[in-house]
């Protein structure tokens, strides 16, 4: 999955939208890791928490897109790093799934979720999103679906 789309942040939600009264991270906790991320695009930099930057397979929590990207699955990587250019040149909203390949051989599923403030006469440009990771790790050469 991969998607962007220009946000419109003037317009309204739709009414009722957020009055869903289910919200509760405990619940989202018991299934995944969540973690927020920024990233400067002045800079380049990409800021991470302590969890994203492990399971990334990072040894510092402040990286470039490159290397950010290096863990996830190569088929992939061209796709996502299209998304990162558009939303660097374009206010958007975007999201992503992949996965991380760690070095002990096995594959964690990861989500990612995002917008973008690109960069114009009044701003440099930022980043902002959440990582999501299952809590559960694939087994080495095993996929989440077979395509057909």
């Amino acid at each position: 999955m991969f998607k962007i789309a220009k946000a419109n942040f003037a317009a309204p939600f739709a009414p009722g939208s957020l009055a869903f009264n289910s919200h509760d991270p405990d619940l989202l906790s018991q299934f995944c890791v969540s973690e927020g991320w920024t990233g400067d695009l002045s800079s380049g930099l990409i800021k991470l928490g302590q969890w994203s930057t492990m399971l990334h397979g990072l040894s510092a929590s402040e990286c470039g897109l490159l290397s950010l990207m290096h863990c996830y699955d190569a088929q992939d990587r061209a796709r996502i790093l299209d998304l990162f250019e558009q939303a660097a040149t374009t206010t958007s909203s975007f999201c992503y799934s992949t996965m991380t390949l760690g070095a002990n051989g096995h594959r964690q599923p990861i989500f990612c979720v995002g917008e973008s403030i690109a960069a114009d006469g009044k701003h440099a440009g930022s980043l902002v999103g959440v990582f999501l990771f299952p809590r559960f790790k694939l087994e080495p050469g095993s996929q989440l679906a077979t395509r057909q």
